[in-house]
């Protein structure tokens, strides 16, 4: 029974994230191809509002899913996932921005109640497989949503603005939990490697895809391949969820040999991305860069980029996960809560920094005219 919740789980998540993740792949570059004259919204900003209020609300997260339990939480915020999904159905800048508040808060009750659901339906012994066999599932999003993008947008130039889309516990208590857990020794020591997860997952699904599309050497595939950049990506989550969470057993060298490989596997991908893609390419107002790479961009290297950056993302996030469910069993909501806490704050951080780098880039560009 509890492996089939855990499959239940994570073919939830699948559904839910199949929209959400390819939404997130590619609304900087809908954005900037819109031809509504109501609209002004940022696909960076947008990002920036969901993990600030994402970051916060998992204060009271804890609160939420002890009150109504883990399934009513789960469903409640798929609710929120779905609204702003609609939002590109007729865009509006209101619905765009006020749909990302609401999707930050329902994100955070999202995630404490999957980790403690996931928690519930799992034993010491057992943890680490089911945390990989949500993962895999869950990254199996990764491909269908990008695999519409892939042939629908392959050889377009500019996206059209009409795209188709069991204890209650008080507050003061909750939160005496969570401030008691986050001196805890072993969150103390996990918070750079939690807050690292948030830097990069930031920027492989929400700058990375607008990086390939706007790459003026990829010609007219260019907008397709963000959607097949999508995909490798999720190939390498799945591949690595597979490897990681149900082949490695639960001892402390398996997961320090993990969590370097996924260090070094990402250290190899950001080098060759530097060196493959235009600078400017995260930033530029107009469709494509104007700016040369130190390689000639590669779209086998800008691939295989993106299966290292999804195959380290899942070195970070299974070990993550299989240590707060072994260690934290019994306070796995406030654990989990404190984790996408640390997570996103430096996703808030990493959004708001692309999104001044490309109002400076608008600046400069205004000027040059």
């Amino acid at each position: 029974l509890w492996t089939f919740n855990v499959v239940i789980l994570g073919l939830g998540f699948l559904f839910i994230f199949t929209a959400f993740t390819t939404c997130g792949n590619v609304e900087q570059t809908v954005v900037k191809s819109l031809e509504n004259g109501t609209f002004s919204g940022s696909g960076y900003h947008s990002l920036g509002i969901i993990y600030g209020v994402f970051s916060f609300s998992n204060l009271l997260a804890p609160t939420v899913v002890a009150v109504i339990g883990a399934k009513m939480t789960m469903f409640m915020s798929g609710l929120l996932y779905s609204g702003y999904i609609a939002v590109f159905i007729i865009p509006s800048s209101w619905a765009f921005y006020l749909t990302s508040v609401l999707i930050g808060v329902g994100a955070a009750m999202l995630w404490t109640a999957q980790g403690h659901f996931l928690v519930e339906n799992s034993e010491a012994s057992t943890i680490n497989r089911n945390t990989g066999m949500f993962w895999a599932l869950l990254q199996c999003s990764m491909l269908f949503g990008n695999l519409y993008i892939y042939f629908d947008w392959n050889g377009r130039t500019e996206i059209s603005g009409r795209v188709k889309p069991e204890s209650v516990y008080c507050l003061s208590s909750c939160s005496e939990t969570i401030l008691q857990l986050l001196k805890a020794k072993t969150i103390l020591l996990l918070s750079p490697c939690m807050a690292y997860s948030g830097l990069e997952l930031s920027f492989y699904s929400g700058v990375y895809g607008t990086c390939i599309g706007a790459t003026t050497q990829f010609g007219e595939a260019a907008k397709g391949l963000i959607g097949m950049s999508g995909i490798v990506v999720g190939i390498g989550e799945i591949v690595g969820g597979g490897l990681f969470g149900l082949l490695c057993k639960n001892n402390r060298f398996r997961r320090t040999s993990v969590v370097f490989l996924g260090m070094v596997v990402h250290f190899v991908a950001f080098y060759l991305i530097f060196l493959n893609l235009p600078d400017d390419a995260p930033v530029v107002f107009s469709t494509t860069t104007q700016k040369k790479p130190y390689l000639t961009p590669s779209v086998s290297i800008a691939l295989l980029c993106s299966f290292l950056l999804g195959l380290g993302d899942s070195c970070f996030n299974t070990q993550l996960y299989s240590i707060l469910g072994r260690v934290y069993a019994e306070q796995s909501t406030p654990a989990f809560a404190i984790f996408k806490f640390i997570q996103v704050i430096p996703s808030c951080q990493f959004s708001d920094v692309v999104s001044r780098a490309e109002q400076s880039w608008v600046e400069m560009l205004s000027c040059q005219v």
